[in-house]
C-alpha cells in the first residue's frame, strides 16, 4: 500500500509527512510527529480528548483523516504556549485546579482556546455549551468553567494593555515627526 504525501502547517510550522490512506490525524500527530498532547479517549468523536483545530475550526482528530490536513492549518495543545511562557488558559487551568489525570485536559484547552478566539467574552452558559463535546471523569466542570472565565478576563486585560502600548508608541512617533 502506498502512502499519501501531506504538506500542512502545524502550530505555525510547515510540516510534511506520509500517511496511510485510512490513517486518522490523531495517529499522525502522535505516532508520526511526536505531538502526544491529543489523546485517544474513545475513537468515535464523543469525548473530545483528541480535539485540535483545523483551519480554526474545532475538530476531533480521531475522526479526521491525516490526508485531510493537506494545505490546511492544524493547531494542537502543544502550540498554546509561547516558548516557556504558558498561555493564560494553561496558567488558569493550573490555578483553578481544572485538571487531574490529564487525559481530557489537552482537549479542553484546545476547545477553550477555540471558544475564546471567536468569543473573547463568553457567558458561563456559552462556555458550558462550547465545552459540551469534551468529557471529564475526574474534576467536574465548574473548575474548568472558572478557569476559562479567568482566562477571558486576563486576555481582555492583556489586549487592552497591548492596544494602549501601541497607541502610545504611535503618538510618540507622530511627536518625533512633528519635531523634525
Amino acid at each position: 500500500m502506498s502512502g499519501i504525501h501531506v504538506s500542512t502547517t502545524i502550530n505555525g510550522d510547515a510540516v510534511e509527512y506520509v500517511c496511510r490512506p485510512g490513517e486518522v490525524l490523531l495517529d499522525v500527530l502522535r505516532d508520526r510527529l511526536g505531538l502526544t498532547g491529543a489523546k485517544e479517549g474513545c475513537g468515535t468523536g464523543d469525548c473530545g480528548a483528541c480535539s485540535v483545530t483545523l483551519d480554526g475550526r474545532l475538530v476531533c482528530s480521531c475522526l479526521v483523516l491525516g490526508a485531510e490536513a493537506e494545505g490546511r492549518e492544524v493547531n494542537t495543545v502543544e502550540g498554546l504556549a509561547d516558548g516557556n511562557t504558558l498561555h493564560p488558559l494553561q496558567t488558569n487551568f493550573i490555578k483553578h485546579a481544572a485538571l487531574q489525570c490529564g487525559i481530557c485536559t489537552p482537549g479542553f484547552l484546545v476547545a477553550s482556546k477555540a471558544l475564546l478566539d471567536r468569543n473573547p467574552n463568553p457567558t458561563e452558559t456559552e462556555i458550558r455549551y462550547a465545552l459540551a463535546g469534551n468529557l471529564c471523569r475526574c474534576t467536574g466542570y465548574d473548575k474548568i468553567v472558572r478557569a476559562v472565565q479567568s482566562s477571558a478576563k486576563q486576555l481582555a486585560k492583556d489586549a487592552t494593555k497591548t492596544k494602549a502600548k501601541a497607541k502610545s508608541k504611535k503618538n510618540k512617533s507622530k511627536t518625533k515627526k512633528k519635531r523634525a
